[in-house]
């Protein structure tokens, strides 16, 4: 990767106008000044790595380089790709800063993680960003403003990238004075039935539904993504895209043989 002055394409899943990534764009503009932004033009959360293959995708450019698409945090990278630079690809890829938390299961839900897995599917060093905060409360920035430009140099900087993994970080839900350091960790895992379904009646008389969040309190490993924040932390952790359980591949060959 070039690391003087790389191409950087940054993204999210909250939407263009979100703080988070307006402030994910000023700190990448201390690294380059090559920035582009292709985002959702509104909050893709929980998007997942999902595709429009059923739905055309819309887009509009606002200026030279920042683009709003009517689409998925991945069609967001995919328009950026094929499209918008295609002239000359990314050489690093930012999705972020989220509001709210990406830890443990949250991987296999986010949409903010799901446009860096597109870019590291991409051959392109990819990072996502989110920062933790508190249920129905407002993120405080500060911890990822201060920390996240610390991290991503050094992130940037790495000779050594595998080509199947990107790098998830979190920034605890706390001002920037009171975070205890950076730590990698693996990624955890909460109890099950973090997600409900809620019912209710509108004014017609008709049922509907939310999806509740209700996550169950347990005391996490500190080596984990959630026992890192927990502890106020910033927690980086490396994904890969290879979802093989290699060691229970092992013990099936054996039966499926048998």
């Amino acid at each position: 990767m070039k690391t003087d002055n790389p191409r950087i394409l940054v993204t999210n899943d909250d939407g263009i106008d979100a703080p988070g990534i307006k402030l994910l764009e000023e700190i990448a503009y201390s690294f380059s000044d090559d920035v582009w932004v292709v985002a959702p033009s509104s909050e893709r959360s929980g998007a997942s790595h999902s595709i429009s293959l059923t739905n055309p995708i819309r887009a509009k450019q606002r200026d030279t380089k920042h683009f709003e698409v009517d689409g998925t945090p991945t069609d967001c990278v995919l328009m950026a790709l094929w499209n918008f630079m295609e002239d000359a690809h990314p050489d690093l890829i930012l999705s972020g800063i989220n509001s709210g938390a990406n830890l443990a299961e949250d991987v296999s839900y986010s949409g903010t993680i799901a446009a860096a897995m597109e870019g590291t599917l991409m051959g392109i060093r990819s990072i996502s960003l989110s920062q933790v905060r508190p249920p129905r409360g407002v993120s405080d920035f500060s911890a990822a403003r201060k920390y996240a430009p610390e991290v991503l140099q050094k992130l940037i900087r790495m000779k050594e990238w595998p080509e199947d993994s990107l790098v998830n970080v979190n920034f605890p839900d706390c001002t920037a004075d009171f975070v205890d350091g950076v730590s990698v960790a693996a990624q955890g895992h909460r109890p099950p039935g973090s997600f409900a379904i809620e019912s209710r009646i509108d004014a017609r008389n008709q049922p509907y539904y939310w999806v509740r969040i209700t996550h169950t309190e347990k005391e996490p490993a500190n080596n984990t993504d959630l026992g890192v924040i927990s502890n106020n932390k910033v927690s980086v952790t490396a994904i890969k895209m290879d979802f093989t359980d290699h060691a229970w591949n092992k013990k099936l060959e054996l039966l499926i043989n048998d």
